[in-house]
């Protein structure tokens, strides 16, 4: 194990990487604020990745299906891929839904246990507000019964008691939901 770096005793001239992980349900904006902030970012300079959730389950973990394993062990992938690229200086967007506390808590420890800073964002949008948005028509089919296991109502989804940063979506713009996890990156010396 490797002691956690202090970012803000790096050089000017080492780049910090960083995973900035979101959760929450479906349709709850994560991805779209991911996009907004990676905009900002790159315009700024940063080397910025966005591991979406839906991408990662086409390429990376083809395959698994929703049980409580699969679900976790393709939150193991993408903590593993985003501690990696965080850690040779990328800031690392994962807008995943990851439905578990402990696996989460397990990509936390890893983070931790190599040195590499990592936020949980906790995109607290409300269930019925995120089925009014229903981007990809979930909430719509789990009412018509054509799908079960729906984080969030049929299925768990477990809110993270602590987030580094809890955005409630429905009450402000994207835009200020990016500036919102901006500036919690500027307060952790991650800019």
């Amino acid at each position: 194990m490797t002691a956690a770096k202090d970012v803000r005793d790096l050089g000017e001239d080492q780049v910090t990487g960083a995973t900035i992980w979101l959760t929450g349900l479906p349709s709850a904006g994560k991805t779209t604020i991911a996009n907004e902030l990676a905009g900002r970012l790159r315009d700024e300079g940063h080397r910025v990745e966005v591991l979406d959730g839906d991408e990662i389950r086409e390429f990376l973990s083809a395959g698994l299906g929703f049980s409580r394993e699969d679900r976790h062990i393709n939150v193991q992938r993408i903590g593993f891929v985003s501690e990696l690229l965080a850690s040779n200086g990328v800031k690392v967007l994962v807008p995943v839904i990851a439905p578990f506390a402990d696996s989460r808590e397990t990509v936390r420890k890893r983070h931790q246990s190599e040195g590499t800073p990592y936020l949980e964002v906790h995109v607290a949008t409300p269930v019925d507000v995120c089925s009014v948005r229903d981007v990809k028509g979930l909430y719509a089919k789990q009412a018509a019964g054509e799908i079960s296991g729906l984080t969030g109502v049929d299925d768990p989804y477990e809110a993270p008691e602590s987030p580094d940063l809890r955005i409630e979506s429905q009450d402000q713009t994207v835009q200020e939901s990016a500036a919102a996890l901006y500036a919690l990156l500027g307060e952790r010396g991650l800019l």
